[in-house]
């Protein structure tokens, strides 16, 4: 019987190459998700920073008062208590009387102080105001109490108008504000909407907004302006519930004010660039009420310890002359 003989073809199993296969993608997962991982990680570690930069923005650590008017300078004072314009916060402070005047001074304190200042330091200020015949009231504003945040002056220029109205439940006719740094910012936020402000004085003045709010955190930490800025931007609103275009930085800095103002600003200040003060100033001008002391030397909230003749010179003659104007 004949045979057919079979040839012998080579045969090479197509599960060779699949175990190859699936070898090389268990590779590839090894590596892919570590590295997933750490750039998720990386992520959150970015997000959690910056929100946390935000978060210590908006809650600065703030001295206990050291002291009083009368411990400090010999003014008796009155411990008083009132509300913001719109209700919101209640804040505290004393008020020192001047006999039989109707005229008062509203200090609005900075950024991470509160009614003492003790750099400036307001004690002094109140004092020689005090010798001028003008009542003085130096109060906190809400964020000094550590349940409250800053906003930027949206929540701090109702504070503002509250110490205002309070000053004229008081009887005083005649209300002039002076400013420091931030304060000095709110004040011209409440100015916008006050008609009780007869005349400011802002010393080393601070408005918020992106630019500034940089410059202050390049200073202390060395971070890109891109992506920090605009997380931070983003977290502000989430700590503290205010957004910073709820700040009207550009209004303030377009507005012609009706009100006398005295900017004093140093071109030595590391946390305010004196170009914002002369740019505000350039819109004031024209009123022939306004005036800008630059000082070459000067430092942020420091020109009152570096000059004290002259700056109680010029900022009495300045408050007096508008006083003498007042009907």
């Amino acid at each position: 019987m004949d045979t057919t003989p079979v040839s012998s073809v080579p045969y090479s199993s197509p599960v060779v190459g699949n175990a190859n296969i699936g070898k090389s993608r268990r590779r590839w997962r090894w590596i892919v998700w570590p590295v997933a991982i750490v750039l998720v990680l990386f992520t959150l570690a970015v997000l959690a920073f910056h929100g946390y930069v935000a978060w210590m923005l908006a809650r600065p650590a703030i001295a206990p008062l050291s002291s009083n008017p009368l411990k400090a300078v010999g003014l008796p004072y009155e411990d008083v208590r009132f509300t913001s314009s719109d209700g919101g916060s209640a804040l505290d402070g004393w008020f020192i009387p001047a006999a039989g005047s109707d005229k008062a001074v509203v200090f609005s304190h900075g950024y991470g102080g509160n009614r003492e200042e003790l750099w400036v330091p307001f004690y002094s200020l109140a004092k020689e105001l005090n010798k001028q015949n003008y009542n003085v009231l130096l109060f906190d504003y809400g964020y000094v109490r550590p349940d409250m945040s800053v906003t930027g002056g949206v929540r701090e220029s109702l504070e503002l108008q509250g110490a205002i109205d309070f000053v004229k439940r008081k009887g005083m006719k005649h209300t002039y504000v002076w400013g420091f740094s931030m304060g000095a910012g709110t004040a011209l936020q409440t100015a916008l909407h006050s008609k009780d402000i007869e005349g400011m004085i802002l010393d080393s003045t601070f408005l918020l907004e992106p630019d500034t709010l940089y410059h202050n955190i390049k200073q202390r930490v060395d971070l890109p302006k891109f992506p920090s800025l605009p997380l931070i931007r983003f977290f502000f609103p989430i700590v503290n519930g205010t957004s910073m275009n709820q700040i009207p930085s550009q209004t303030v800095k377009e507005t012609t004010y009706p009100m006398p103002i005295l900017f004093i600003h140093g071109m030595k200040d590391a946390k305010a660039p004196f170009e914002i003060v002369q740019q505000l100033y350039d819109h004031q001008a024209s009123t022939q009420k306004t005036s800008l002391w630059l000082l070459p030397e000067g430092r942020h909230e420091l020109i009152y310890k570096a000059n004290k003749r002259e700056y109680v010179k010029r900022t009495t003659s300045f408050l007096n002359a508008v006083a003498s104007r007042s009907p």
